[in-house]
């Protein structure tokens, strides 16, 4: 029996009463919320290029304003998303690829340069313009309803309406009513325009993220593909190198024992003996290649146990600070640590390090699995196609992941990896 997802229920339409009474009261609060962002943001900008003489509080201040854009922006979102349910996700901070300093640099220039925080500004600052001509047409609306009973309270030749009419309070009603129809019709057209302009600016963001995540989806597929092609390579080269050439020795030995077995005992018995040897290594290497495809204490005991039986195998010394709430999913807690494995062959075998530190933190608010491997080693690491550090960027971008390497001339080098979990 198969089970049917219900279809998404249509929001409703942006002329329905509760929607346009919505509106109005958001752009009521837009009047003085915008002009706050506005001032601060303002503030931030006109002092940070007035102090680039000084130039680290110039820094700070325009690298401020560039992550205050983003909150206004990001709060803007949600607001338009909380009145118009337009089924958008959340904007998220962009963030390089690259580690270190430049890393940083490229971090605010990204941002800076996001197109879904500039239309989410850009709406920002029409919905405060809309807001003060809302609260405008609210106070003649009010006006308006106050003249049409003027008759109850006012003078017989008293003026209503803000004074601006002569009219006596006995034409007030009429014009009170004309003036208030010609109020709300006007308030009912800001609400309407308000979320014709939240379609126009806010929604294609949406698109635009679908977007992104369909050309994250490919290039998730494709960084598996490569992923599986090095791993496949991986274990063919250590088949090649290390496994066949020993069980072909075994068999020569083994064949050399069979000829000597009647003329020379005790030679026969000396070369079973060395294949006996070599079988046992052999073994040995083939249980190495296998405890490389897949852990299996990663499924029976976790992370933790496995990283901890890794560091003791390790030829440096390695200090583990593994911090984990709960188990973090299979798929996410194999690649961290394959990661963890490569990163520490690299540095026994090239880095020339003498100690290594290994970090694992489980951030269940973002739903990843973080990890950062550093060694004293003399650092220049870099990315071969094929090469460890490559396998390790593909295995883990082919689960949606990042993968920071930063190793100067000179050490120390780091690897820092950040794995989607499913907790």
């Amino acid at each position: 029996m198969t089970s049917q997802t219900a279809p998404p229920v249509a929001p409703p339409p942006l002329s329905s009463p509760l929607r346009l009474i919505g509106a109005i009261a958001h752009l009521g609060f837009m009047a003085f919320y915008g002009a706050a962002c506005f001032t601060v943001l303002g503030t931030l900008l006109t002092t940070g290029v007035g102090g680039l003489a000084a130039f680290g509080l110039g820094v700070l201040l325009l690298v401020a304003m560039v992550y205050a854009l983003f909150a206004a922006a990001f709060l803007e979102t949600a607001r338009v998303e909380g009145l118009y349910g337009f089924g958008m996700p959340m904007l998220r901070a962009r963030r390089s690829p690259k580690g270190g300093f430049v890393g940083f640099l490229h971090t605010i220039w990204l941002q800076f340069i996001d197109g879904g925080m500039w239309r989410a500004i850009a709406h920002l600052a029409i919905a405060t313009v809309l807001g003060w001509i809302a609260v405008a047409l609210v106070a003649a609306l009010v006006a308006a309803v106050a003249a049409a009973f003027a008759p109850l309270y006012a003078p017989p030749n008293a003026r209503v309406l803000w004074d601006l009419l002569p009219l006596e309070s006995g034409w007030a009603p009429v014009a009170g009513i004309v003036v208030a129809a010609l109020a709300l019709a006007a308030l009912i057209g800001v609400a309407l325009l308000h979320g014709v302009l939240a379609r126009v600016l806010i929604a294609p963001i949406r698109e635009a993220q679908l977007a992104a995540q369909a050309r994250d989806a490919v290039n998730q597929r494709h960084e598996a593909i490569r992923a599986s092609d090095v791993e496949r390579s991986r274990i063919e080269r250590d088949l090649h190198d290390g496994v066949q050439p020993r069980l072909v020795s075994v068999g020569m030995t083994l064949g050399l024992a069979q000829q000597k077995i009647d003329t020379d005992p005790e030679r026969a018995k000396e070369l079973v003996a060395e294949a006996h040897t070599s079988t046992k290594a052999a073994i040995t290497e083939l249980r190495q290649l296998a405890r490389g495809i897949h852990a299996s204490v990663l499924d029976d005991r976790g992370l933790d146990a496995a990283l901890s039986a890794l560091a003791s195998r390790s030829h440096i010394p390695v200090t583990l600070d593994v911090r984990m709430s709960q188990r973090a999913g299979r798929d996410a807690e194999a690649a961290v640590y394959f990661a963890i494995a490569e990163s520490l062959t690299n540095a026994a075998k090239h880095s020339r390090a003498s100690a290594a530190r290994v970090v694992v933190r489980d951030r269940p608010d973002a739903g990843a699995l973080w990890a950062r491997v550093e060694d004293d080693g003399v650092g220049g690491a870099r990315v071969i196609p094929g090469g460890g550090i490559d396998g390790i960027q593909n295995r883990i971008a082919a689960l949606g992941g990042t993968a920071r390497l930063d190793s100067p001339a000179g050490g120390p080098t780091s690897l820092e990896v950040s794995v989607p979990c499913a907790s």
